[in-house]
Formats: structure tokens, sequence, C-alpha cells
């Protein structure tokens, strides 16, 4: 905050006000930060669990028919399991009488669980090429699957054809996948198989650079012999008859455990065991497989050295137990769950695993913990999302209802308050600064068809405010205007000195930047006739309507503000007076003891004080004010973060009427939750109908959420053109809706979450002026 310079040059010191406003914007930054972190952390969470949530389709090659010109032969007539040591391409075949079971697109919390409840009765291993965004979801299951001696390897993180990726895709794809797991299980793997893969001859000349690249970097990567096809769904007797291999052949057999509905695979599995167990065949993992073709090696090589008579060295490809380089970087030693031998030979069949150290196993289990966030909040969310739904609907639908039968009441040609007010009453401005609209205000009352006395209360301005008004005055003659001084102390305090100074028993209040039609005063006083009104809101209208944000401003006004207000009058709970346009009994204003200076919401305040001492609380729709709203995003933010909080506060200052007998718990009872409802909560949870439209289009079904986005903006379009008419508003403004709803109200919840976490942290605020213009005139030619 700079120093002010006095004209003789001087540095004085900061006024009471601008010390106060200092530490104020001291204050508000890191909570606007706060705001901000909170919808990147709803943001983030959102598109973590749709990039979580990508669908696994069939397992089906989403390429064909691209040449294999570029593959070498040995490779298309080899075995299921390709490595690339030493650079040169190597396939393994699975020997005679043996099977590697392998299962895809896992894990899946209802099917995976019943596979290895299955494969743990019949004590056979198995392979899991897990899709990481699932091993993400259900670590506990994964941790489960290698603690009982199964191996897995890596589907990718969302299941993607990885012959369409960069490099950089492909990499990003392995690396989140082997996080994934690090968090999960401890461990990372050397297995990989492509989706949409399956034998040897399917490769082409676009998926072969990717398994050369891969294979670089350490991977082996494995495909079948013998597909059973379950995902089809044909029925557990072709299952088991296409998952066995011909005569006493070998295979690398593939089912799946997750991708769709697995019931079929889960009848099919037993029968399949049982039967190949009684046929002579034993079950591995594809680390078994290749030890036992290193077994076989060895035996090889040890029978030729002991005929020549010298050592001879083999070559062969990976043995359980012997340190080896880690894809993607490190090192790490083939990891087992058992003891002793026993250890030993779990280990040989969980050879491709490696154990997760450093920032591998940190940022695994930071993804992990992550993913568990997301999978909290978005049910959440959801149920949120229906809440916000309901009491939107619920409100729309309310709204429409009362505000018919109150427009039908109150404009009845029999209807009327009581014998007509004609006495005169004394109005009330607040100024502070207000050089650019005070004489437009003064101008607007002289005009007045009611006889009225004009107390302007300057609130210490320093831009001649004061001045100005009595020479408007004396230019329009009004003798009745009177222009009280006073040190710089708050609009609440500004306001009771005119309440002090009025000379009749009813006193209308006004802002300084606010002009009145001719008949504004007489329609505001007209309700005082009944002897149980204590208060009178009048109808804000913005007059600088005509830019982007005054025509939002303009359709909340007339949509919300003044909808609700018709709806809360025949309630007999009106929360707010607006500060532009309303009228007391000044005996009521004193009773309750004033305008409070305990919240920023002076006028909420004293309503619902009002409403407290057994006065009730109308709304003249006739009594139009026309108001200057703010002019910018900064003003806009500024004055809506003050109402917003300064709301919360009033309320929270009369939360003792929800207990409380009579008038004052009717409105606790039924007002405050209205109000907390349809003024905080909803408004603060609005918003995700946005963002899970947002979310719908990306990772769900685009035309299905646009269409049911366009529905709930026809349905709001709807109810604002019906308060339009009811207010005899030209619709045209009603052409800015769609925007306001993509901007306005975003900014609208970033401002009430401003406003909850001052409250939350206790934070208070002065009186905030807003910069005027002075462009709203006298009220001649406003009517559209």
């Amino acid at each position: 905050m700079t120093t002010p310079t006095s004209a003789r040059g001087r540095r004085r010191a900061p006024t009471r006000i601008e010390r106060a406003a200092g530490r104020a914007a001291a204050l508000q930054k890191p909570r606007v930060i706060l705001a901000l972190l909170l919808l990147l952390a709803l943001t983030c969470v959102m598109l973590l669990d749709g990039y979580l949530r990508a669908e696994v389709g069939g397992d089906q090659r989403v390429r064909t028919g691209a040449s294999s010109s570029k593959v070498p032969d040995k490779v298309l007539n080899g075995g299921p399991i390709l490595t690339f040591r030493g650079g040169q391409a190597t396939t393994v075949s699975v020997a005679s009488k043996t099977l590697a079971l392998t299962f895809d697109d896992g894990p899946n919390p209802t099917y995976t669980p019943q596979v290895l409840k299955i494969l743990k009765q019949y004590d056979v291993p198995a392979t899991f090429f897990l899709v990481g965004s699932m091993v993400s979801r259900y670590p506990g299951i994964v941790k489960t699957m290698v603690q009982q001696g199964n191996e897995v390897g890596i589907h990718t993180f969302t299941h993607v054809d990885l012959s369409y990726q960069s490099d950089a895709r492909i990499n990003r794809e392995m690396q989140q996948t082997q996080l994934a797991l690090a968090g999960a299980a401890g461990i990372t793997t050397t297995l990989f198989r492509a989706p949409y893969s399956s034998e040897t001859d399917a490769i082409d000349n676009y998926s072969w650079p990717v398994y050369k690249k891969l294979g670089d970097e350490g991977y082996t990567s494995v495909f079948v012999d013998t597909d059973s096809d379950d995902w089809k769904k044909p029925g557990v007797s072709k299952i088991v008859k296409w998952a066995t291999p011909s005569g006493t052949k070998g295979a690398a057999v593939l089912f799946h455990d997750a991708g769709g509905e697995r019931s079929q695979t889960i009848k099919a599995l037993p029968q399949y065991i049982k039967e190949m167990k009684a046929k002579g065949y034993t079950f591995t993992t594809v680390s078994g497989v290749i030890e036992k073709r290193n077994a076989a090696s060895r035996q090889a090589a040890a029978t030729s050295s002991a005929t020549n008579g010298r050592s001879q060295t083999t070559t062969g490809l990976t043995e359980a137990g012997v340190t080896g380089t880690v894809p993607n970087g490190g090192t790490g030693t083939g990891t087992g769950t058992g003891a002793g031998a026993g250890g030993a030979a779990v280990s040989r069949l969980q050879a491709a695993h490696r154990t997760a150290t450093g920032m591998t196993l940190y940022e695994g289990k930071a993804l992990i913990v992550a993913v568990a966030i997301a999978e909290w909040a978005l049910p959440v969310l959801s149920s949120l999302l229906f809440v916000v739904g309901v009491a939107v609907m619920g409100r729309f639908g309310m709204m429409l209802l009362i505000a018919r039968r109150h427009y039908r009441q109150r404009n009845k040609r029999r209807f009327s308050w009581g014998p007509t007010v004609t006495r005169p009453v004394s109005v009330i401005v607040p100024a502070y600064n207000e050089k650019e609209c005070i004489a437009n205000t003064l101008e607007s009352l002289a005009q007045s068809t009611h006889p009225i006395e004009v107390i302007v209360v300057d609130d210490g301005s320093t831009d001649g405010t004061s001045e100005i008004a009595r020479a408007a005055a004396d230019k329009l003659g009004m003798p009745n205007v009177r222009v009280i001084r006073q040190e710089n102390a708050g609009k609440p305090a500004a306001l009771n000195n005119g309440v002090r100074n009025a000379s009749y028993d009813i006193v209308v209040m006004m802002d300084g930047d606010t002009v009145f039609e001719p008949d504004t005063v007489r329609h505001l006083v007209q309700p005082f006739a009944d002897s149980e009104v204590g208060a009178v809101a009048g109808n804000a209208k913005v007059g600088n309507r005509n830019t982007v944000i005054g025509a939002w401003q303009h359709i909340e006004y007339v949509m919300g503000f003044n909808l609700d207000r018709r709806m809360y009058d025949l309630l007999r709970c009106m929360p707010t007076i607006p500060g532009a346009i309303g009228a007391f009994r000044r005996e009521a204003v004193l009773g309750v003891g004033g305008m409070s200076e305990d919240t920023l919401a002076e006028d909420t305040d004293i309503t619902i004080a009002m409403h407290r001492a057994g006065w009730r609380v109308v709304y003249q729709e006739h009594a139009k004010a026309w108001t200057e709203a703010p002019g910018s995003l900064k003003q806009l933010w500024s004055q809506r973060y003050r109402w917003s909080y300064g709301t919360m506060q009033a309320l929270w200052k009369h939360r003792k009427s929800l207990t409380d007998k009579g008038a004052s718990g009717r409105f606790g009872r039924v007002g405050m939750p209205l109000v907390v409802l349809f003024q905080i909560v909803t408004p603060v949870f609005a918003p995700l109908i946005d963002v899970f439209t947002v979310y719908s289009m990306i990772f769900v079904d685009f035309e299905a959420a646009l269409l049911a986005w366009l529905a709930v903006l026809g349905i709001q379009l709807a109810c604002a053109a019906y308060a339009f008419r009811l207010d005899k508003e030209r619709c045209r403004y009603l052409a800015m809706m769609p925007l306001q709803q993509l901007a306005y109200r975003q900014m609208m919840y970033l401002v009430l979450i401003h406003s909850c976490i001052t409250a939350l942290t206790g934070g208070r605020l002065r009186w905030q002026k807003l910069k005027r213009t002075g462009e709203v005139g006298t009220p001649a030619g406003m009517s559209g």
C-alpha cells in the first residue's frame, strides 16, 4: 500500500480505513490462491479419474491388414516369447506338455479375486498382464496376486494400441504402469504384452518397431499360442475347447479376467485346469517357461562339456535370481515370496519381477494415494451433483410457482395494503467518494411524487462529495436536502447517523450510486399501511446493462434476486433488503439496535434482526431503483465476495434463531435453511454440473453430455424468460445467458469458495468501495 502525498508534497500517514484496506488486501491474496488451488485440485481429480476409467474394449486389433515384410520370418514362425538379447530377436517356445496360463486386462474387483481363488485351489501359477490404470485403482488385488506366487506383466496403462503412438506416449504408458506396480506390490516387471496382440504371426510393420524399442529397453514381449476367445462369451465348453492345444504341444494360453463380463471364464477355468492336468500337463509362468528352456540349455551344455572334456560357456536367456537391468533404468533382482527351496522355486516363476526402490517406489505409492483420493472423491461429488440437481430444479419449481402466486396476488385490482400512505418520509443516502453519482441520485429524488426529506451522510469522502451534493441541491431547488459530514466509519455508521437525524417515522435507505423513478418512494412505503410490516424490499435494477458483465448481472438480478424475493415474501422469511432500495419503520430499526457493524452484509443482518423481533418484511415489485453494477471482473469479485461473506457472517450471528420460538424461530427453521441451501450450498456446488458435463464430454459420451447440458440450459432459459415477463423486461438480454453459465457461474463459485475460506479462517473485512462511473442517470428511458 502506497503512502498518500499531500498537496504540499509531504507524505502523510494513511487513514484508518486505508490501513484496514491494506491489511485486508494482504489477507485476501492467500485465500484467493487457496480457492484457485481447490478448483485446480477438483479439476485434477476429475481428469485423473477420467484417465483411469478409459474403457477397455474387446481383444481385437485396431489396425488390420498391414504388411509384415520387415518382420523376420524366424519371429513370425517362432514361439510366443520374444526377447532382444544383445540386440538380436530371439523367440522361445513353450515346452511340450507345459502350459503358461496368461490373463489380460485386469485386475477387476469382481473376477480377478475369483480367478486367484481358483488358481490357489488347484495350486496353479499364472501370468497376469495388467492394465496400469486398473492396478492403481485396485492395488490390493495386485499385492495378493504377487504374494500368491503369480507373475505380472505390463498391458499398458490405458489399454491403447501402441502401434499408433509416439515414442513419448509409449514411454509414458510403460512408466506409469511400472509406477502403479511399484505402489501396489513394491515391484516392477520386465514382461510386456501389447493390447490387441495375439500370435507372433500377427506382428506387422507398424507394431514391429514398438517391440524392438521395448526389447532394447529390456522388456520381454509375450504373445499367445492358444486363445480361448473367452471375451466373445461363446459358452464354457467352447472356451475349454479353444484353449486346449493340439496333441501334446505346450502353449501360452490366453484368458481374460477383466474387460467385460467374465462369468463364463470363471466357470470354464476349473474345468480346463482339471482336464489339462488329467492329460499330464504342468502349469507354469512365462518366467517358468524361460527357466525351463535355460535348464535344458545348461543340461545340453553340461553333456557337451563332458563329451568334449572341456568347459563350455552357455548363453541363456535369463536366469532367476541373477542381477539384471530393469526397464527404464535401475537394477534389481528376481523376487519371490517363499523361503528355502520352495522360495527358490517361486523366485524362478517370478524371475521377471524386480524390487522397486528409491523414487520409483515413492512415486508409485504417491500414485496409488492420488488414485484412492480420486476414487473416493468422485462418488462423493456424484452424490453432491444429485443433491445439487434436485436443489436447483426444486428451487426453480418453487420460485416459479410461488412467484406466479405472488404476482397474481399483488397485482389484483382489489389488492391493497390498507389506507394509502401519504405522510412524508426520510430518505437516507450514505455516500463515500460518490462524486460521479451523487448529483444524479439527488436529481432523481427531486422528481419524487411522494413528500420526502433527503439526508446525505458523507462518510469522510475525500473527493468533495458533500460539496457536490450541496451544489446539486441548490441547483435543483431542494430545501429538503440535508448534508451531514462524519469521519470515515463505514456504511452502517453512516446509516445509523441518518436514522438518528431522520424527522419522520419511515426511513428509506438507498445507495449513493442509485437513482429512483418518480413513483418509487410512493410505491415503496405503501406496505406500511399494514401495522405488521416493519421493512420493505424494493426492486433493484441494473442500470449499466449494455456491457457483457452488466448483462450478466441484469439476468441475475431479475431471475435470481427478484424471483427469490417473491418466494421469500410469501414464505415470510425475506433474508435481505437490498442496500440500493429499502424502507424501514424508524422505531423498528432503533428497536433492533440499528445497523450493525458486526458483519459486512449490514442489510442482511438487520433484515434477519427484524424478523427475529417479530416484524414482517415484504417485497414491493413496483418500487424500482436503478443502480450501477460493477463494471469490471475485479470490482464484481470484490462486491460479491463482500455479499457472500457478509451473508455467512449474518447467518452465523443469528444462528440461535434455529432454536428460538415464535417469529424468530420461524425464520430460523424456514428462512435460514433456505438461504443456506439456495445462496451458499447450491451456488458452491452448482459448477459440478458444468464440471461433470465436461468430464462426460471427454471421457463418456460427448453428444449425450452436450444434450443434457443444453436441456438444463433450456430449463433455465424458460425460467429466466418467465422472470423477465413478470418484471416486464425485454428478453433480448437472455442471449447472454449461455455465456453467463460458462463463465459467470464459475467466477461466482470461486467467490463463494473464497468467502467460505475466509469464514473458516476467521478473516474480517471492512466496507469496500467500488469505483463508480456515474453512467446511471435519471431513470427516464430506463424501462427497457
